[in-house]
């Protein structure tokens, strides 16, 4: 999986940014020292803990400190570190939220004011049109980026080797496990639960290894995540949630729903996240 998704390649990459950086610390006064070193040490752990998943996403503002740290090198020490201003491309390229882009484009225009002194006049409008013209380029590709990584997070685990997926493909398995309960006589329910934001990965990764490896866990927002047990019949079905429940004891509030239902042909996941079937049972920690 690293190797695919070129993991091993990303770490060396960083490194070796940091060890630029390092070489570059030497000739830098004190004022910028102490930003560089931030960033290479930065760059260093990003690529000693770096792994692939699919759900760090956009959604994670990471951006903001490669983007703090690249305005304190052109704010501290603007005759030395000038040409990093073409940093803000590289920076621009990468999937991130508006408020986060619109920080960053703040930032990015704060450090061409402390450049723009030590130009001449046509210099300076030239690489200011440049710098907006390739910047505007650079978030146009992020943008389509975004969307390549939305459609992929569709269709993998969000976390490699784990039964976890995204609130979309609940809405593919929902029809396709009806048709097989039917077919084959199983009872089935969806079984939702209401977490803390801090709990959610890690009581989905105890829901895999608590449910059947063809069992999946999905993602449906934030504080929510459910689960499709499959049963024998509704007694067997009922033991298995109530063991379920008692495993998961820092829920905020859990509900089942039986598969058979779902309407699927109409189906939303925001009603299907509050909807609680008389036969369930809500508990609240």
């Amino acid at each position: 999986m690293q190797s695919k998704y070129k993991v091993n390649l990303l770490r060396v990459n960083l490194l070796a940014a940091a060890v630029a950086l390092s070489f570059l610390a030497m000739e830098l006064t004190s004022h910028a020292l102490l930003v560089v070193w931030l960033s290479v040490g930065w760059l260093s752990i990003s690529a000693l803990l770096l792994d692939f998943s699919h759900r760090r996403t956009c959604n994670l503002p990471w951006q903001l400190l490669p983007g703090a740290l690249l305005t304190a090198l052109l704010v501290s020490a603007p005759e030395q570190n000038g040409i990093l201003i073409w940093a803000w491309i590289a920076l621009f390229m990468q999937p991130q939220s508006s408020w986060v882009i619109a920080i960053n484009l703040f930032s990015a225009m704060l450090s061409l004011m402390f450049i723009l002194p030590l130009l001449s006049h046509p210099e300076g409008w030239l690489i200011t049109i440049i710098l907006i013209m390739v910047s505007l380029i650079s978030l146009s590709r992020a943008s389509q980026l975004q969307c390549i990584n939305g459609a992929i997070r569709q269709r993998f685990r969000l976390i490699p080797g784990l039964n976890i997926w995204a609130r979309e493909q609940l809405i593919k398995d929902l029809p396709r496990e009806q048709i097989r309960c039917e077919r084959e006589g199983i009872y089935a329910e969806l079984v939702i639960f209401r977490l803390k934001r801090h709990q959610l990965w890690q009581t989905a990764r105890d829901l895999c290894l608590l449910t059947y490896h063809f069992e999946n866990v999905y993602r449906l927002n934030g504080t929510t995540i459910a689960t499709l047990l499959l049963s024998r019949n509704p007694r067997e079905g009922s033991d298995r949630r109530q063991r379920l429940l008692q495993a998961i004891p820092d829920k905020l509030s859990c509900h089942a729903i039986e598969l058979m239902d779902i309407e699927t042909s109409v189906l939303d996941i925001k009603t299907l996240i509050r909807q609680k079937h008389t036969a369930s049972q809500e508990e609240r920690r």
